[in-house]
């Protein structure tokens, strides 16, 4: 091979190597309304803060925590944690509408967006509303009565309820107080309730590429509009998988994101 060949393989190399590290995008995993959002096998760049509210943001007062309060703090974290560079959002449930406030307020800090069963209607919330409707007592009990049995609360949100799934369904029982529930659930019902929220959603779809990620045994009970159906830039169900689909199958999970967002 002759010098001038070796250079023009060389250059292309340099040229693929410089194209992929200017789109390398961080990814901002956003939790829902309870517990995490950890992807240990999602090797590419990426951080899950916790909301207001969670985990080491627990002692937040009750009254600063709303879903357009998450959006401000999320705005504030990734100003800190990658100084403004844009980044990809992947929301489940609750975190799924935060996300798409999070780029309707600031469409310049989000590439692109997974929405993992994240909530479109009123119909998406019943259980977040119904907690948000409870009085102080009432939640607590609520909590306390999960945390006494945290395999027999996940089961109904997992296919396959294994021993294992005990200690991690305890740490999202303990990761926020029945406060913090009652809060969020409000203000989802608040925020999510508004007529303009789809209207706000639907021009994040026409800004954006939105992916929406489903369990294969929940996807009936998520209640997407039909011009979601036709907008989206790609829709996957994951096979054998509920609600907490990171539980159900991690790996098949970080794959579909990964996939996702390197279209």
């Amino acid at each position: 091979m002759g010098l001038r060949a070796v250079s023009h393989l060389l250059n292309r190399a340099f040229a693929k190597i410089i194209t992929t590290m200017l789109n390398t995008v961080p990814v901002v995993f956003i939790h829902g309304f309870i517990g995490t959002l950890d992807v240990p096998s999602y090797d590419s760049e990426h951080a899950a803060p916790d909301l207001l509210g969670y985990g080491e943001h627990r002692s937040a007062p009750p009254d600063s925590i709303s879903l357009p309060g998450q959006v401000e703090h999320l705005r504030t974290f990734i100003d800190a944690r990658f100084g403004r560079r844009p980044v990809d959002v992947v929301g489940h449930s609750v975190g799924g509408a935060i996300a798409m406030l999070l780029a309707h307020r600031y469409p310049d800090y989000v590439r692109r967006i997974v929405n993992v069963e994240g909530n479109f209607t009123l119909d998406d919330a019943f259980w977040s509303a119904s907690v948000g409707r409870m009085s102080p007592e009432q939640a607590d009990a609520m909590l306390a009565a999960f945390r006494a049995d945290p395999l027999a609360w996940i089961s109904g949100s997992v296919t396959a309820p294994t021993p294992p799934l005990k200690e991690v369904a305890s740490r999202w029982l303990s990761h926020q107080s029945a406060s913090t529930l009652r809060a969020m659930g409000q203000s989802v019902v608040a925020t999510t309730g508004n007529e303009r929220y789809l209207a706000a959603v639907e021009q994040v779809f026409d800004r954006h590429p939105v992916y929406l990620l489903s369990g294969e045994h929940s996807r009936k009970g998520w209640n997407l509009p039909d011009w979601a159906l036709k907008k989206c830039a790609g829709d996957h169900a994951l096979a054998n998988c509920g609600h907490l689909m990171t539980l159900d199958d991690e790996g098949a999970f970080s794959a579909a994101i990964k996939r996702f967002l390197t279209q």
